[in-house]
């Protein structure tokens, strides 16, 4: 098949051997003509396949494995894919590919939530990925599309970076958001490189992240591998390092924090015969722990245990009962935090409305307060376009009901936390109620991504949360990761994947808000609108001089 020959924008030919960015070579700091040449004679096919292959390439980037050097090659052959297009249209579908690649690769562990009711839905397992990932590679086709238009080089590359960071602030938010796998997110292996985000946010990273990846495009080619690592390091690691070394450690808050990970599978958990089997394994976790805890307790400090999102398979709000035994095993003054559906019912004796809510018992068994999750997960908790769709995918028979909100509670004297229920953690700028809460509490059920990267992209999420807010975080999940975060993001305590068992750490003091958590997303967007800008000028300065 031929190579890409359709006109660009006003009749310009795009037969010409280097066709746009390719015009002027290294000398306008570019990626090598030699290369670009290859990538420019691809027949279109090949172009979309090496799109797609460079879009999973990037996905190595990602929690778990954090392949962060990858992006030194994905990033800088997509925008010489893009320069080598005919078009902004065929731009913006390289765009397309290279994003379905990249979250199909990032986003594969959904089939294993498939494969837990495969007997119903096993025809979803080959299209599901694949169905989900495609309308996600639309948030880099318009990036892609709009880099198109740039002068090759420096205005390329930054017109990408910030489109690409502002296309990303869309997919947290429109049709409810899902702002999973966030490229600065690559960074969460260790709490230094993410320190940034305390002023900038998990996006300002991101965009930092697509600049110095992107240098071989425009600072001088593959030489500038080096110089960009060096940066890299300079901006992710030392400034991170310096930033942990001058924040004075607050003194931690009298109250030790248990966590209770009961390593249920998602297949057996709502079973008949098995929910007293997994009550008790909790309180049987719950009450070691604290045996273990109770002999180092200083005499003003308390104890607060956390079970997972749905951990009881009781409802604790009407079940006396279980609340009864819930108390037996606390100490005076210790509370539990506890997943749980409550339920609204009609006068019929039918449920009204059915909540996937946090509440806590104190040592008497009384429930003294109580959060509903807000921000559903669509297909998961309810069922988008009710009665339109010929197939209902939702394990329950009636749609959770959504919450008020945000609430920021302090039941049973504790310090004021805000609750996060499993996938409410993933939204930078949307996890800390009013008033400002002392310390964050997730609570998630991550048995339906088995032993995949999922897990590990939840945790990532969690911790970029606790150092954008300045908060400390405390995360119990149903089979893992659970961990505690202070607000530098570093792990207090932490129980892996698949492991059953509790884990304890004193619960750590917050910081002062930082700038992020007072200013919000408006940080990163304006520095995404500036990179565009920085583009756009770049771009119309070298065409006067060029002119």
């Amino acid at each position: 098949m031929a190579a890409w020959r359709d006109a660009g924008p006003g009749g310009r030919s795009a037969g010409r051997s280097l066709p746009r960015c390719e015009a002027g070579g290294n000398a306008q700091g570019v990626i090598p003509s030699r290369l670009l040449r290859r990538v420019a004679a691809l027949p279109p096919r090949r172009a979309l396949l090496l799109a797609f292959a460079l879009g999973l390439l990037a996905a190595l980037a990602l929690p778990p494995v954090h392949a962060v050097p990858v992006l030194l090659v994905s990033i800088p052959g997509l925008l010489a894919l893009i320069g080598a297009a005919p078009s902004a249209r065929r731009a913006g579908l390289i765009g397309l590919v290279w994003g379905w690649g990249h979250f199909a690769g990032g986003l594969y562990w959904i089939t294993h939530a498939i494969l837990t009711e495969v007997e119903r839905f096993w025809w979803l397992v080959p299209i599901a990925v694949p169905a989900i990932s495609l309308p996600l590679g639309l948030f880099v086709a318009l990036p892609a599309a709009l880099a198109w238009r740039a002068a090759p080089g420096w205005p390329r590359l930054l017109v990408f970076a910030g489109a690409f960071i502002l296309a990303e602030m869309l997919r947290g938010v429109l049709l409810t958001g899902f702002p999973w796998n966030l490229i600065g997110t690559v960074w969460a292996f260790d709490a230094a490189p993410i320190q940034g985000a305390a002023w900038v946010g998990v996006h300002g990273l991101g965009l930092a992240t697509l600049v110095l990846a992107g240098l071989p495009a425009a600072g001088g080619g593959w030489r500038s591998l080096a110089g960009g690592t060096a940066a890299a390091v300079a901006l992710f690691g030392l400034l991170g390092v310096a930033r942990i070394a001058m924040v004075e450690p607050g003194a931690d808050l009298p109250w030790r924090v248990v966590l209770v990970q009961g390593n249920v599978a998602q297949d057996l958990k709502w079973r008949p015969e098995t929910r007293l089997p997994i009550f008790r394994r909790y309180l049987d976790l719950t009450a070691s722990a604290i045996a273990r805890v109770l002999p180092e307790l200083a005499p003003d400090e308390r104890i607060v245990v956390i079970w997972p999102e749905t951990a009881s398979p009781f409802r604790l709000a009407e079940d006396a009962e279980a609340r009864r035994l819930i108390a037996e095993r606390l100490p005076p003054g210790a509370v539990l935090l506890a997943g749980t559906l409550r339920v609204e019912w009609g006068p019929d004796g039918r449920p009204l409305r059915v909540f996937n809510s946090l509440v806590a018992v104190d040592d008497e068994g009384r429930i003294t307060g109580s959060y509903d999750k807000a921000h559903l997960v669509p297909f998961g908790e309810y069922m988008p376009l009710r009665g339109l769709l010929p197939v209902r995918v939702v394990p329950m028979a009636i749609d959770i009901s959504a919450g008020p909100g945000l609430v920021a509670i302090a039941p049973s004297g504790l310090p004021t936390l805000g609750a996060l229920i499993c996938y409410e953690v993933i939204f930078p700028g949307a996890v800390t109620p009013e008033p400002r809460p002392d310390w964050l509490v997730n609570v998630t059920n991550d048995a339906w991504f088995g032993h995949s990267a999922g897990p590990y992209q939840h945790l990532a999420a969690a911790r970029m949360r606790a150092v954008e807010e300045g908060l400390p975080l405390a995360r119990a999940a149903q089979t893992g990761i659970s961990a505690v975060f202070d607000p530098l993001g570093r792990v207090r305590a932490r129980l892996g994947l698949g492991e059953t068992g509790a884990i304890t750490a004193q619960l750590p003091a917050s910081r002062v808000p930082t700038l992020f958590a007072r200013l919000g997303l408006t940080v990163p967007a304006g520095l995404a609108f500036t990179s565009l800008f920085l583009g756009w000028w770049l771009g119309r300065s070298r065409r006067r001089i060029e002119s």
